[in-house]
């Protein structure tokens, strides 16, 4: 992968921590009932396993492992580092913070047991074709 997938990877994975922390905001998501937190997270799921499958099914065949491993490490490893700094450092809550805040720590696990067994799932299927790729035959000759 070139030096400038891994920097735009980072940036969209900061992006995504970013919107979801202001999404919680006050106070993080604590403001709601763990029912409604479980139901976001097993909607929020679902759609990551979309996303996985829509993302890797347009990748070579050949990359699609390598892509599935680095998309789990830059929408994982950034995070927790930011969570660790937001919810341990700054609220003060310490190692302990992933009890806490478990509905965060499901999404520190969940790319990996979706990207790579998607890519997995996928081998030996062909591309999907990108937009603007697509021709139609109308029957002619």
């Amino acid at each position: 992968m070139k030096t400038a997938s891994h920097f735009r990877l980072l940036a969209q994975g900061v992006t995504v921590w970013t919107a979801f922390w202001a999404a919680g905001l006050p106070n993080y998501y604590q403001q709601y009932s763990q029912p409604t937190l479980a139901v976001f997270c097993t909607l929020l799921s679902v759609g990551i396993s979309l996303i996985a499958v829509y993302v890797l099914s347009r990748a070579r065949p050949e990359i699609r492992l390598q892509r599935a491993f680095w998309i789990s490490a830059y929408f994982t490893v950034p995070l927790f580092v930011l969570d660790t700094l937001y919810c341990g450092f700054y609220l003060g809550h310490g190692v302990f913070f992933p009890l806490r805040y478990w509905y965060l720590t499901v999404f520190y696990f969940t790319p990996w047991f979706t990207f790579i067994p998607t890519a997995l799932l996928l081998r030996g299927t062909t591309c999907a074709p990108r937009l603007g790729q697509v021709r139609f035959d109308l029957g002619g000759s």
